[in-house]
């Protein structure tokens, strides 16, 4: 089958101290294991980077990508002979972690604020001056739904109905919960609604979430073992879900947010964290991170098949209205216009649902 190419369509509208790592080796939707990519240091040869170590620190929905791109760099000249550690785990208890001194010289979170937290001490300042503005991958926020939907869910105005229980993770924890909720509130704007409206959505919304689990990746798990009727999910991990023979369906709606997802190795990493870095935004790492389902960066960037998309030959459709953070003033408004923890709209309206 030819390849497709993916056009992303350009944003639509403008709208206006404890710290407990949940990682576990090997288990759940996290790993950390000195093992962990045991494969990807047996490239054979020696190549300029062998010898050296890659301690990746990332958040958990992303790695089943970077499993495959960590075997695919070891097979060239960068890098033969390197090896791997790794530890997953909801984007804002990574990132801290850490900037509390976990070891890491490549990290990858769910946002940007995340990466921030930890320029310039852990990061360069000069992270995101690259084309793709540090953003390693992109997605959307899409509806998991129950195999044949059979709540014939076909967008947001159905998730408020009365006895539809949804499952979206914590946005004290994790990035992808930020990211739904986003797109929630942002589909009335998108829709020719004011702000006090999108805030009624949201109250009526969170009314019916009955499970918030730590990680976009846990939220799936939560799921798929039977909870909830929807779950708010990245595209991607609707689509890696049933590469893996989950029985889910998903509906992309037509106002909906785009995900954009930050890399960066860290101030002390070795060369072969910076070949990895390149190699992950190469053509050919690119096309590993859309294998898994995520939107390139590149909108030009050249794809196959995508098993477990509603259409594998034609995995990522154009939104038709698709809203950024930039359209919401950036991720330093954002947080403090939605998120603070005394006056946020999102912690508002969560106290008050319970």
């Amino acid at each position: 089958m030819k390849p497709s190419r993916l056009w992303r369509s350009a944003p639509l509208i403008a709208a206006g101290a404890a710290l407990a790592l949940a990682v576990t080796a090997c288990g759940g939707d996290s790993g950390g294991s000195d093992d962990a990519g045991a494969s990807a240091s047996a490239g054979a040869g020696a190549g300029a980077n062998a010898g050296q170590s890659v301690a990746i620190v990332g958040y958990s929905v992303p790695k089943p990508a970077y499993d495959e791109l960590q075997d695919a760099f070891v097979k060239t000249d960068a890098g033969k002979g390197v090896k791997f550690s790794e530890t997953f785990g909801a984007s804002g208890t990574v990132s801290k972690s850490v900037a509390s001194g976990q070891k890491a010289d490549f990290v990858t979170f769910s946002l940007d604020p995340d990466m921030t937290r930890l320029v310039p001490k852990f990061v360069a300042e000069d992270w995101n001056a690259d084309s793709t503005k540090g953003q390693i991958s992109n997605s959307v926020v899409v509806i998991a739904v129950r195999k044949g939907n059979p709540l014939h869910i076909t967008g947001w105005d159905d998730l408020i109905k009365p006895g539809v229980k949804i499952v979206t993770p914590d946005p004290a924890s994790s990035g992808s919960a930020k990211w739904n909720i986003l797109a929630a509130y942002t589909h009335t704007l998108a829709e020719g609604g004011t702000d006090a409206q999108a805030q009624e959505y949201l109250t009526s919304f969170f009314k019916n979430v009955v499970s918030k689990p730590a990680s976009g990746a846990e939220a799936t798990t939560t799921f798929t073992q039977g909870t909830g009727d929807v779950l708010l999910s990245y595209e991607n991990e609707a689509i890696g879900a049933r590469q893996k023979g989950v029985d889910l369906d998903y509906v992309i709606p037509k106002e909906t947010f785009l995900i954009e997802n930050p890399a960066a190795v860290t101030v002390s990493a070795s060369p072969a964290a910076k070949a990895f870095l390149a190699y992950a935004k190469s053509d050919e790492g690119q096309a590993i991170f859309a294998s898994h389902g995520f939107r390139p960066t590149d909108k030009n960037a050249t794809i196959g098949t995508v098993e477990g998309a509603n259409d594998p030959s034609k995995p990522f459709p154009t939104i038709e209205k698709l809203t950024t953070i930039t359209d919401l003033g950036g991720w330093s408004k954002v947080n403090k216009e939605f998120f603070d923890a005394d006056n946020g709209i999102v912690t508002k309206i969560e106290n008050a649902t319970g």
